[in-house]
């Protein structure tokens, strides 16, 4: 009888265990990552936390205070927005060494700007204005909050997540003009979601890209000749770094045209898939 006992009490402690441990898991992955999304539903644009195949939408500003609703949304059922409304876009050259060519790698982060208004949504058209237009995968910094002279130890802390891009870059433009306003600026140029995530390793992820399911680069951002933090740093002694600011962090490899009717997508471990068709300008 004792030993009956015995053995109707473990079996019990071990349900309960078992009950509480799923959850508790699932708390602390929480606490760790979180999953933000820009949308828009019913003619309204929102921020919201991805649970799953939904979206709570949140009240208050994302970079400074919020909390959550109880405002659910279907994510099939809600438009993705580029993630932010950023000040500046800055994107980096020749940051991984498979990209560089016979070229030497750079002592410090080498910069340059885009333009806000060729950010592209996830699931919007890449416009081909000429023929030799490359896809560049990267992984992209979303600022958190303002970032002036931030030392590289300190640096992360100014970075609210990282979410995937294209540089679509027109290499014909890019050779020929004498800054790359329109090589790199040009509308729909500057793809880049769906989601911002935090909390992750930023300079160990993997990224992918693939046209028409094909992969065409593929990296881990433990390559990036210049690190997340120190291209943070470096950057906010030059430039104030302002909330929803997005760093485009280089690409890997070798790159090449896209063809009206093509689908590019870049996938980073742990941030999701960026999707996007690819159409002529002209039609």
């Amino acid at each position: 009888m004792n030993t009956l006992r015995i053995g109707v009490v473990l079996a019990l402690l071990g349900l309960c265990v078992a009950g509480f441990s799923t959850p508790l898991q699932t708390e602390e992955l929480d606490r760790t990552t979180t999953k933000y999304v820009r949308f828009k539903v019913d003619d309204r644009v929102a921020y919201g936390i991805v649970e799953g195949e939904h979206v709570r939408e949140i009240a208050g500003d994302l970079f400074r205070h919020w909390e959550k609703t109880g405002t659910m949304h279907q994510l099939s059922k809600i438009t993705i927005l580029v993630p932010t409304t950023p000040t500046k876009v800055i994107a980096l050259a020749l940051n991984y060494r498979s990209h560089l060519g016979e070229q030497v790698a750079p002592k410090a982060p080498q910069a340059f700007f885009k333009t806000p208004s060729s950010l592209q949504r996830h699931k919007g058209t890449i416009q081909l204005p000429t023929e030799n237009v490359h896809y560049e995968g990267e992984l992209v910094l979303v600022i958190g909050k303002r970032a002036k002279d931030v030392d590289e130890a300190d640096a992360l802390n100014y970075v609210l997540g990282v979410t995937c891009g294209n540089d679509v870059s027109a290499r014909d433009w890019q050779a020929d003009d004498i800054q790359w306003w329109r090589a790199k600026g040009s509308d729909t140029f500057g793809p880049c979601g769906p989601f911002i995530v935090s909390g992750l390793d930023y300079d160990n992820l993997n990224l992918e890209l693939r046209v028409n399911g094909e992969p065409r680069q593929k990296t881990n951002t433990n390559l990036l000749i210049h690190s997340t933090a120190k291209i943070v740093s470096f950057l906010s002694k030059h430039i104030t770094l302002e909330p929803g600011d997005l760093i485009f962090t280089g690409t890997p490899g070798k790159t090449q045209p896209l063809h009206p009717g093509d689908v590019v997508e870049v996938e980073i471990e742990g941030v999701g898939v960026l999707k996007n068709n690819v159409v002529s300008k002209n039609g």
